[in-house]
C-alpha cells in the first residue's frame, strides 16, 4: 500500500448534527493516545491538565467517539455499574439515574471531549496496525490504516498510550452449532445489532446468560414493539443481583450539599460498597450466595425454580456478577413475558433449536449473546529495535505497562468495579511518569521483569472469553509490581502517590538514547 503523510480529516458525530472540528494531525506528537472512548478522553484530559505543553493526538479506528458506548446498539444497552464511579472524577455525573442507558453515556463522553477541546485532537477512522520503537531515536514510528480504503499513514511519537480496551470491536464470539445453516430465521450478535431488525410480536431466543443477555431479555420483552415471547437459553446459570436505577441517597445528598462536597461523598460511598461486596463474595462465598438466592426468591416467589436457573456451579466473582436495574429481569420472568431455560443446544433446526434434553424452542429471531473476543492490541505489530514483541511473553507492570516495551502504557479498568476508576488512576500515573522523566532528563522508560518469574493469567476469572484468549494475553507475576490486585484503594496509593523510582523500571537519559 502507498504510504502517505498524515492528513486532517473531517466528519460528523454519529447521532449528532454537530460537525467534528478539524484535527491538527501533526507528523510527530509527544504522546499518541489510541482510542477515543471513556479511557481515551480521560487520558487526554489528564494530559492537558498536567502537561499543557505536551503535544498529543488521539487516533480512533471508528468514525465516532464513545468506544463501547458508540459500538453497541442493542435494545436496553446500559451501564452495569453506577455512573458515580463509571463517570469521571473530574466531571461528576449529574443525571438522576445511577444506572444509565448507552446513549446518555455516549453523550456524556462527547460533552466532556467538546468542553475540554479534546475533540479537536481526534483523528477518526485511524486504526493502529504497527508500532516500531527505536532506542537510538527514543521514539515510536506508528503505521495507521486510514479511512474506508485503509490506506497507510505514518507518524511518530515519544510515548504510546493505548486506551482501546480489551476486546475486539470488529467481531464478537459466536460458537458453531450443528445445523446452523438449516435455520430459516434471523441470527444476530448483539455486537453487530442490525438497525432494521423488527422483533415486535415475534418469538425471540436469546442464547447466553451474561451481562448482555440479562440486559436484552427485559428490554425485548417490554414496552412498545415487544416480542411475543422471549426465552433466555443458558448453558449454566449466572449470579444476578438487583441494583436501583436511581440512588436515592445520592440524589438526597445532591439536594442538600454543594456538588464539590456531594460528589466525593457519593463516589466513595459507592466505591466502598463495591469493595465490601467483592471482599464478602471472595471471603464468605456461602454467605454471599445465600443472600443472592434470598433476593431471587423474594423477587420470583417460592414456587419458581430458583436453584435450577440462578445457582451457578462456581463461586461468586469467579466470573463477573451481573446487575439488573430495579430487578427488571426478575419482573419479566415473574409475569410471564420471558422465561429461562437451562440446557445445552444439541442442534439448530429449520425453526429454532433442539436441546440436549430433547426439548425444542421455536424462534423467529435468535440472538447469540455468547460473548466477546478478548483483544489487547490484537492485529497490531509491535517491534522494539528491530525485534518483534510477542505480547503473551510479557508481564504487566502495575496493571498498565508491559515488560520490554519502552514508553508504552495501556488503560485497562477493573473487572470487579467501574472501569473508569482504574483508567483514571492509570492516566494520572502516566502523567506523573512523563513529568518525572522530563524533570530527570530521561527519554526512555522500560519495565524489566526478573528472568524466570512465575507467570499466571492476567485476569483472575474463569469466564469463557478469558479462557479462549489466555494464550494470547500478557501475564501477571506473583507479587507487586507485577501483580494485579483489582483493589481501588491499593491502586490509589500506588498509582497516585507511590514512588516512581522503581528498580523494575529501566530509565535511560537523553544522552544515552
Amino acid at each position: 500500500m502507498p504510504t502517505r503523510s498524515a492528513a486532517p480529516i473531517t466528519g460528523a458525530f454519529r447521532g449528532s448534527d454537530r460537525p467534528i472540528a478539524r484535527a491538527e494531525a501533526p507528523a510527530h506528537v509527544d504522546v499518541l493516545i489510541v482510542g477515543a472512548g471513556l479511557s481515551g478522553i480521560s487520558a487526554a484530559w489528564h494530559l492537558q491538565r498536567a502537561m499543557p505543553d505536551q503535544s498529543y493526538a488521539i487516533v480512533e479506528a471508528r468514525a465516532a467517539m464513545g468506544g463501547t458506548w458508540d459500538l453497541f446498539r442493542y435494545p436496553g444497552i446500559r451501564s452495569d455499574s453506577d455512573m458515580y464511579t463509571l463517570g469521571y472524577r473530574f466531571r461528576p455525573w449529574r443525571e438522576a439515574k445511577a444506572i444509565a442507558d448507552g446513549p446518555s453515556i455516549k453523550r456524556y463522553i462527547e460533552e466532556t471531549a467538546r468542553d475540554a477541546g479534546i475533540d479537536r485532537r481526534i483523528r477518526f477512522q485511524h486504526r493502529l496496525v504497527r508500532a516500531e520503537w527505536s532506542s537510538s531515536a527514543a521514539r515510536w514510528t506508528v503505521t495507521l490504516a486510514v479511512g474506508p480504503d485503509a490506506h497507510e499513514e505514518v507518524m511518530t511519537c515519544g510515548f504510546v498510550f493505548n486506551c482501546s480496551g480489551y476486546y475486539d470491536y470488529r467481531t464478537g464470539y459466536t460458537p458453531t452449532w450443528e445445523g446452523m445453516e438449516r435455520y430459516r430465521g434471523r441470527v444476530v450478535h448483539p455486537q453487530q445489532w442490525p438497525a432494521d431488525l423488527d422483533y415486535a410480536g415475534k418469538r425471540v431466543l436469546v442464547i447466553g446468560s451474561g451481562a448482555t443477555a440479562v440486559t436484552l431479555v427485559p428490554a425485548m420483552a417490554s414496552g412498545p414493539g415487544a416480542a411475543a415471547t422471549v426465552t433466555m437459553l443458558q448453558r449454566s446459570p449466572t449470579y444476578i443481583a438487583s441494583l436501583p436505577t436511581e440512588d436515592w441517597l445520592a440524589n438526597g445528598v445532591h439536594r442538600v450539599l454543594p456538588a464539590r462536597v456531594a460528589h466525593p461523598l457519593i463516589r466513595w460511598k459507592n466505591i466502598s460498597r463495591s469493595m465490601f461486596y467483592f471482599w464478602l463474595a471472595r471471603t464468605y462465598p456461602g454467605v454471599f450466595k445465600r443472600g443472592l438466592r434470598t433476593e431471587a426468591v423474594r423477587e420470583l416467589g417460592p414456587s419458581y425454580p430458583v436453584d435450577e436457573h440462578f445457582s451457578p456451579h462456581y463461586n461468586p466473582w469467579d466470573e463477573r456478577l451481573c446487575i439488573v436495574p430495579d430487578g427488571n429481569l426478575f419482573h419479566v420472568l415473574r409475569d410471564g413475558r420471558a422465561k429461562i431455560v437451562t440446557d445445552t443446544i444439541a442442534r439448530f433446526t429449520e425453526t429454532g433449536v433442539e436441546l440436549a434434553s430433547g426439548a425444542r424452542i421455536e424462534a423467529d429471531v435468535i440472538v447469540t449473546a455468547t460473548g466477546l473476543r478478548m483483544s489487547i492490541l490484537t492485529g497490531v505489530e509491535l517491534v522494539v529495535d528491530g525485534e518483534p514483541v510477542e505480547l503473551s511473553r510479557q508481564f504487566v507492570y502495575k496493571g498498565l505497562m508491559l515488560s520490554s516495551l519502552p514508553n508504552f502504557a495501556m488503560a485497562v479498568g477493573y473487572t470487579n468495579a467501574s472501569w473508569t476508576l482504574k483508567s483514571d488512576l492509570i492516566a494520572q500515573y502516566v502523567c506523573r511518569l512523563l513529568r518525572y522523566m522530563r524533570a530527570q532528563g530521561y527519554a526512555q522508560v522500560t519495565p524489566r521483569a526478573e528472568p524466570g518469574m512465575p507467570a499466571r493469567s492476567v485476569f483472575d476469572f474463569t469466564s469463557g472469553y478469558v479462557r479462549r484468549a489466555e494464550s494470547m494475553l500478557p501475564k501477571q507475576g506473583p507479587a507487586r509490581p507485577w501483580r494485579i490486585y483489582q483493589n481501588y484503594v491499593k491502586d490509589l496509593l500506588v498509582l497516585r502517590y507511590g514512588s516512581l523510582a522503581d528498580p523494575a523500571l529501566e530509565f535511560r537519559p537523553r544522552e544515552m538514547a
